[in-house]
């Protein structure tokens, strides 16, 4: 099942403002995140969306780190348990949002599609969205959350481990949505080697949104992936066969921010949650570095 072109995959801040007045407002999650910190938790008591309950990358949204990266994907128990502490209801819908520019709350958007959840989205440029529009934040938080009863059921989203991967890179399009320069190998902040999967394709995630955060328009990112390599006659349904797309990063965080990027596109790609930091664990795994795919 692959991620389809949904325009309610986003929410402006206008929009999600006025639906908060509503009777039935959506459930807010605030999912910031920042390598290297401070915790987001830190600034979400500072300040958040009203009604905003946080949830953590690193204890909600992940497993524990180990041979398949440093953040795979919780059990389906565990995801759901954390989901129904947040207040999140089967049919009811839920928005998610972090600073700016939804690179973490669409890991968020999509870990909730991959569980069996499709009334999720993303606030589009995220709080600095919210606060250019003049609404309002807080550092009140909730009081008790009622518990909702989320049941979780993956497999409602496209993965691939890193054979896959490493096939896709081979015979389709495997997307490297890291910065050009932890592809070519010229630095590696956090993994233990630099470069990228051979066969892989820059495609940087900050090439998915303007200046103010919010994503591109879907035409410009169609124009985007194409020039990546991406054959949209056979992708809307003309001659040839639907190409397969695929995503990494460093830890499958900001590559489910280029599975959304791609869904926008009417585009579905699949999402190698090992990514960088899984394929590297293994020493035996091939390394590629410079500007070309390899």
């Amino acid at each position: 099942m692959g991620a389809s072109r949904s325009a309610g995959s986003l929410v402006d801040a206008r929009s999600l403002a006025a639906e908060l007045t509503g009777s039935a407002p959506p459930v807010l999650l605030d999912v910031r995140w920042r390598f290297g910190g401070p915790p987001g938790i830190e600034g979400y008591r500072a300040g958040h969306l009203p009604g905003a309950v946080y949830v953590d990358l690193d204890t909600d949204l992940s497993g524990p780190p180990g041979p398949g990266g440093r953040h795979p994907l919780p059990s389906a128990d565990d995801f759901a348990a954390a989901m129904r502490r947040a207040g999140v209801r089967g049919g009811h819908p839920v928005v998610a949002y972090d600073e700016g520019d939804s690179t973490i709350a669409a890991r968020l958007w999509w870990e909730l599609r991959y569980f069996g959840h499709d009334l999720v989205r993303v606030l589009d440029g995220g709080l600095a969205a919210w606060r250019a529009a003049g609404l309002p934040v807080t550092a009140d938080e909730p009081g008790a959350v009622a518990a909702g009863d989320f049941t979780a059921v993956a497999g409602h989203m496209p993965v691939l481990d890193a054979a896959g991967a490493a096939g896709l890179a081979r015979s389709g399009l495997l997307f490297d949505a890291r910065a050009g320069e932890r592809y070519r190998g010229e630095t590696e902040p956090i993994d233990p080697v630099a470069g990228h999967i051979p066969g892989a394709v820059s495609a940087p995630t900050a090439g998915n949104v303007g200046q103010d955060g919010r994503f591109l328009p879907p035409a410009e990112l169609q124009r985007r992936f194409a020039a990546l390599g991406v054959d949209l006659e056979g992708e809307s349904g003309g001659p040839g066969p639907a190409p397969v797309v695929g995503a990494y990063c460093g830890s499958g965080v900001t590559a489910a921010h280029e599975v959304l990027a791609l869904s926008l596109a009417g585009l579905p790609a699949a999402l190698y949650v090992g990514s960088w930091s899984g394929w590297t664990a293994d020493p035996a795994r091939p390394v590629a570095t410079g500007p070309d795919p390899g």
